[in-house]
Parts: structure tokens; sequence; C-alpha cells
């Protein structure tokens, strides 16, 4: 047995103990690929971040402002942008099966080719927002306002006047 060899074991399981690798660190900055998941970003100001192919499952950024803010190929499985500004925000491509976007300004957001089944829509403001190629399937639109906003076929733009239903 390598005596010298039994403390650097010890260390290096010390220190994965207390630092995993890949660990959630939720004072990490806002940088592309930035792992938040399970992190509480409630009223964080993030506008114009860059933030794309970010992990943000099960987190919570209610009244965050995240206007003109790139999440573009992002994974937010659940997470929670309640009431949360994200005007002109890109979400391209991102993942957000089951997230909450209840009463969020998505208006001229793009969402295309994003995950949004089972999605959470509630009184969300989706006024020019553009959902080509998004799937949708199990999400809930009631009372969203789908003014102008570009549809899942990438071709019809809603009425105006289009609450909870593209007409």
């Amino acid at each position: 047995m390598n005596l010298l060899g039994l403390p650097v074991i010890a260390m290096a399981v010390f220190l994965t103990a207390v630092h995993p690798a890949g660990a959630t660190d939720c004072t990490n900055p806002p940088l592309p690929g930035v792992d938040w998941q399970r992190c509480y970003l409630d009223g964080k100001d993030l506008q114009g971040k860059d933030i794309n192919h970010a992990r943000l499952g099960d987190a919570s950024f209610e009244r965050a402002n995240l206007t003109k803010a790139n999440l573009a190929g992002a994974s937010g499985y659940h997470a929670k942008f309640i009431s949360t500004l994200m005007i002109e925000a890109t979400l391209d491509g991102g993942s957000f099966p089951e997230a909450d976007f209840t009463k969020a300004d998505l208006s001229k957001a793009s969402l295309k080719n994003a995950d949004l089944r089972r999605a959470h829509f509630f009184r969300a403001n989706l006024q020019g927002a553009d959902l080509s190629g998004a799937k949708t399937a199990g999400a809930d639109m009631l009372n969203a306002d789908l003014s102008g906003a570009t549809w899942t076929d990438g071709h019809l733009v809603c009425a105006e006047g289009s609450i909870g239903q593209c007409n």
C-alpha cells in the first residue's frame, strides 16, 4: 500500500463531495451554457444577456427581466417564468416542456422550433411572437393573447383579438 497515495485519494474524495464536477452554482454569471438548474433567479435583471444553451430545469425567474435575452437552445424543463418580461427574447430551439409562462410578456419573442409541450401560457402576452415550428401539444393557452403571432405552421398569422387560440 502506497502511503502517499492514501491522502491523495482521500483529498480527491473530499473535493468531489464538496464540489462535484458540473455542479449547479446559482451565483454563476449569465453566460452561454450556464447551469442554473433549480436556482431562484426571481426579480433578476438579465436584459439582453446571452445564456444560450443554458441548463434551467426547475429554475425560477418570477418577475425577472429577460427582455431581448438569448435563451436559444436552452433546456428549461419545468422552469418558472411567471410574470417575467421576455419581450423580444430568443428561445429558438429551446426545450421548455411543462415550463410555466403564466402572465409572462413574450411579445415579439422568437420561439422557433421550441419544445413547449404541456407548457402553461395562462394570460401570457404572445403578441407578435414567432412560434414557427414550435411543439405546443398539450400547452395551456387559456386567455393568452396571440394577436399578430406567427403560428406553429410558420404561415398563419393570428388575427387581432386571438385570445386563447390562433384565429
